[in-house]
């Protein structure tokens, strides 16, 4: 699995993507948008921005996949937004706004699990290489 580095360093040129293309370029993965979620980190108190895609698009709510590449561990991200889910999000490059990051709840995560697994192989792969189950998480607008 990666370790924070190696995330830390694919986020590092993935922005450095987006910079050298003006934004030509990385604000979407296929036909995911790529949103930019800033956390505060639950030990520093700091901001902490990661940029991830949004598998689901429900108008102007966003549903994000916490795999970390289907690794054991949930990313710190999510585990940020777990203790405090008052987030700011950028989607595309847009403007930031105050959002409420919720933990899709177990009545509706086989729902849009299936629907996220079955467009983004990618994110079934990861399902299989872990035994926790990958948290979905919904940005709404506050």
């Amino acid at each position: 699995m990666p370790s924070d580095r190696v995330l830390k360093t694919m986020n590092a040129a993935h922005r450095a993507l987006l910079r050298v293309t003006r934004g030509r370029i990385g604000y979407a993965a296929g036909d995911m948008p790529v949103v930019e979620l800033t956390t505060i980190g639950r030990r520093s108190g700091e901001p902490r921005t990661v940029l991830l895609t949004a598998p689901v698009v429900e108008g102007d709510r966003y549903i994000v996949v916490a795999s970390r590449g289907g690794d054991d561990r949930h990313p710190a991200w999510f585990l940020n937004l777990r203790a405090e889910p008052a987030v700011r999000v950028s989607v595309q490059g847009g403007p930031t706004r105050p959002m409420r990051a919720e933990v899709v709840g177990a009545d509706e995560r086989p729902e849009l699990w299936a629907r996220i697994a079955g467009r983004h192989r990618n994110y079934a792969g990861y399902q299989k290489r872990t035994e926790r189950e990958i948290p979905l998480v919904r940005l709404s607008p506050v």
